[in-house]
């Protein structure tokens, strides 16, 4: 596990001091125990290593971008993959004031909004690999603009809760509303973030990954994203909408000579849906799931819809749920269409893993360049814990990043105390001592455990 000789292809958007100071700290924290702090980092660094020294390493501009890119066109990419381009978000909390971009986020793990920072990751999945690599991340920060809307939204929202209920009025459409364009956009800076980070990386790898959808969660299951994919980024969209969402079959009647056609015919009953629309069904620990697929309307939507309906009943209670899934690919099927979805859910195990072992939970830097390379530091370990992980399982099958963590500590504590014996200088047998030493504290261990190459 040369760390130098994996970080060299780094050096195509990094100094030399720079890259020399992320193997030392690199090292360090796949050494370390505890939480991620440079403080922390300083004392387990080996020589080279101090607290000043990992303290200029992180006021330094870094394009983690590019580095998490160029790591992964070397190491990680597979040319006979099929890749999806999949966006989320993911929220930290944070105490003080000081920290940059603090505002109150929702939170989905505290089901509230909280005093956090909020980050937005854009990461490559494999389907063939069923995993997930971060590429981009960034920090989300709300203009002066963006926060007065949100509080004239709330506003809005308590006034309309506490009038009283009207009566109805006139059937029909308002006087004075006008047709409006669906494929026009109505930009919010939330969907300025996605255009921009998704272009710039689309531009990227376009030499190396040919991307057709995008996949992301029900927060932008709406007709302006789907716009947005469709027109600025040239993919198809894969997303989940509401479950309560109106859906309606085309018009099947022929049309009149007079008048504007009919486009929308009757509504999609959830607890009735056509059986000839019914495209597989299985029944596993006494619930019935049936998989229902069709080409349907939405009025908010511009274009028809790729839908699929997973209902499942209970079948002790007949207690029934549904979920709606959707996709602008029309010719796309539903088998491919619910796996790449359910794929959506390994940028989930980025975010944990970044969260559990590499810091994106515990640092403590408030300014803009130290906590934006901190969270670039943690994301870039997601990735090279998965070139390292892959490397130890072709010899411990259930290998994990806890056995990485432990495995390079006990080769650290080797070493320190083979430092200590007189006149020991063959490299050779130096080795051949490390190697024979297990990974004291590791949960899938064995008598030996060696990378492969």
């Amino acid at each position: 596990m040369d760390i130098i000789t994996l970080l060299g292809i780094l050096s195509q958007c990094l100094d030399a001091t720079s890259l020399k100071r992320l193997s030392i700290i690199v090292v360090a924290l796949l050494t370390m125990s505890g939480r991620v702090t440079m403080l922390s980092l300083s004392r387990w660094a080996e020589k080279g290593g101090s607290y000043r020294t990992v303290q200029r390493f992180y006021n330094t501009v870094i394009p983690w971008g590019a580095a998490l890119w160029l790591f992964f066109e070397a190491y990680l990419y597979q040319a006979d993959s099929e890749y999806l381009l999949v966006g989320d978000e993911s929220v930290v909390s944070k105490a003080g004031k000081q920290s940059y971009g603090l505002e109150r986020f929702f939170s989905s793990i505290f089901g509230k909004p909280i005093a956090g920072l909020a980050f937005f990751s854009l990461a490559l999945v494999s389907v063939q690999e069923r995993k997930s690599y971060p590429l981009l991340v960034e920090q989300v920060t709300r203009s002066e603009a963006e926060k007065a809307a949100s509080r004239a939204k709330k506003v809005e929202a308590t006034k309309q809760g506490t009038k009283n209920p009207q009566k109805p009025g006139k059937p029909g459409r308002p006087k004075g509303v006008k047709n409006q364009n669906k494929r026009q956009i109505e930009w919010t800076e939330e969907m300025l973030r996605l255009k921009r980070m998704a272009c710039e990386l689309l531009e990227r790898i376009k030499h190396r990954v040919r991307i057709r959808y995008i996949v992301l969660d029900g927060h932008f299951g709406n007709n302006n994203v789907a716009q947005m994919v469709r027109q600025a980024l040239e993919l198809h969209m894969i997303c989940k909408l509401r479950n309560d969402s109106a859906l309606h079959f085309p018009y099947p009647g022929e049309q009149t000579g007079r008048g504007r056609h009919r486009i929308y015919g009757s509504k999609l009953d959830f607890d009735h849906i056509p059986a000839h629309d019914l495209v597989k069904s299985f029944t596993e620990d006494g619930v019935q799931t049936d998989i229902y697929q069709a080409q349907l309307l939405h009025k908010s939507f511009a274009d028809r819809l790729n839908i699929v309906i997973l209902v499942k009943t209970n079948r002790s209670t007949q207690r029934k749920a549904h979920v709606i899934l959707f996709s602008s690919d029309l010719d796309l099927a539903f088998d491919k269409l619910i796996d790449a979805y359910q794929l959506r859910f390994q940028i989930e195990f980025n975010f944990r893993d970044a969260k559990q072992f590499w810091g994106f939970e515990d640092f403590m830097n408030v300014k803009q360049i130290p906590l934006t390379n901190a969270v670039g530091l943690a994301f870039f370990l997601v990735n090279l814990s998965h070139l390292l992980v892959t490397r130890f399982r072709k010899t411990c099958p259930h290998f994990g990043i806890l056995d990485l963590k432990a495995y390079c500590r006990a080769r650290r504590y080797a070493q320190e105390v083979l430092k200590l014996l007189p006149d020991f200088a063959d490299a050779v047998l130096f080795e051949q001592i490390l190697d024979s030493i297990p990974a004291l504290g590791s949960i899938h261990s064995q008598s030996t455990l060696n990378p492969s190459p």
